[in-house]
């Protein structure tokens, strides 16, 4: 594979020197770290290994990778073997993609609070959803959750949010079958917003109560609990963003989706542009904006952009597993669901018939048609059809 034109390395190598001596002081180790790392990633430093052939002499230079989870180079190898481990535990189920945002006004706190909150929003949010799931009014069954975490927008601003990768369906409460959803739809979207936005709000103060919160420059005043509550109140009437993308075609179109998302840095080299006098000018894509209009370019100050480029608090995984999919009981739970599944299928009749059905209108008085009964392959029904000349139709 050719070397993009211009990377993430180059940028930081020519202008990561400068940058971090004016920003000296306010730059945490965590970015040093990965600066480092990206310009030195597939260099000299690291070392690496000479390849001759035996036949021709034809020598080549391999440089070692960094493999810093941040580094635009490092991801295929990574996201390949974590993909391979995944494909084992795919259900033969419709999957679903829902998505949770934070509001601007709470990403604002979470951009000086990274580590805190965004390991709040993991867990709230998979609360949230195992909660209605479990609710006998909506599916009233166990799921198993995959979420994944981008702190970013396609423009680099701070935009926090989790991707979640949802089989359609769950173990019953009791353990003994499987539920599965209604076609194309998972679970409503209101009521999951209303509830992250209750759950999110409580856990918040109550951390902020516990003293887990820093806040300094413009939110230096939200230390303070009477002016933390009054930054609040507003966010308790307005809609959170919950939403629910169309269900996958299948297990296959799950690994591809996810294998753009579980791996995916701030940005990738092959978005850039140029990097001159002007500053660094990048492919983005409008999601506002539906067709074509949608991709377009933008230019930051070189500056503003390494102050872009997102860095994950040390030990916060961006890939999370809840509900069945959650680690220690993940085996047990998928061999389960395989063998309620498969029992479900031997034993269920196709719904189409009785969907069928329902569109039927009755020969004899036009009234509505209802499925009174369903019966298994190979057995008699116990209800038999009768001719519609031989059934009266009262009249009075």
């Amino acid at each position: 594979m050719s070397r993009p034109a211009l990377e993430v390395a180059d940028i930081f190598r020519d202008h990561g020197p400068a940058w971090r001596q004016v920003h000296a002081g306010h730059v945490s180790l965590d970015q040093l770290k990965v600066m480092s790392a990206i310009e030195r990633c597939r260099t000299a430093a690291l070392g690496g290994h000479v390849a001759r052939c035996e036949d021709c002499a034809y020598t080549t230079i391999a440089y070692n990778s960094c493999r810093n989870r941040h580094c635009p180079k490092c991801q295929g190898a990574a996201a390949k073997q974590w993909l391979a481990d995944r494909e084992a535990e795919l259900l033969p189920v419709p999957y679903y993609h829902v998505v949770f945002t934070l509001p601007a006004a709470i990403a604002d706190i979470a951009y000086q609070n990274k580590a805190v909150l965004y390991d709040l929003l993991f867990k709230v949010s998979a609360e949230t959803m195992l909660t209605i799931a479990e609710d006998p009014k909506h599916l009233g069954a166990r799921i198993g959750i995959t979420s994944v975490l981008h702190t970013w927008g396609s423009a680099l601003t701070h935009h926090p949010h989790v991707h979640m990768i949802v089989p359609g369906g769950g173990i019953s409460l009791d353990g003994q079958r499987w539920v599965s959803c209604r076609p194309s739809f998972f679970l409503p979207m209101r009521v999951l917003s209303r509830l992250f936005r209750r759950l999110f709000l409580q856990k918040l103060i109550a951390t902020h109560q516990a003293g887990r919160l820093s806040f300094f420059g413009d939110h230096a005043h939200l230390a303070e609990a009477q002016s933390f509550t009054t930054y609040l109140a507003p966010l308790r009437k307005v809609e959170w963003l919950v939403y629910a993308k169309r269900p996958f075609g299948g297990p296959e179109a799950v690994l591809a989706y996810l294998s753009r998302y579980t791996h995916r840095v701030a940005i990738a080299n092959s978005r850039l542009i140029a990097c001159d006098r002007r500053g660094v000018t990048f492919k983005w894509k409008d999601y506002r904006i539906q067709g074509r209009d949608r991709y377009k370019q933008m230019t930051l100050g070189t500056f503003e952009f390494i102050r872009r480029f997102h860095v994950l608090p040390k030990g916060l995984h961006r890939i999370g597993h809840y509900g069945l999919f959650a680690k220690g009981s993940c085996a047990d739970n998928i061999a389960r669901a395989r063998e309620l599944l498969a029992t479900s299928n031997s034993q269920s009749e196709p719904t189409s018939a009785a969907a069928d059905y329902s569109k039927l209108s009755c020969p004899c008085c036009g009234g509505r048609m209802i499925v009174i009964e369903v019966f298994a392959r190979g057995t008699t029904p116990r209800h038999q059809p009768t001719a519609p000349n031989l059934i009266r139709i009262d009249s009075s």
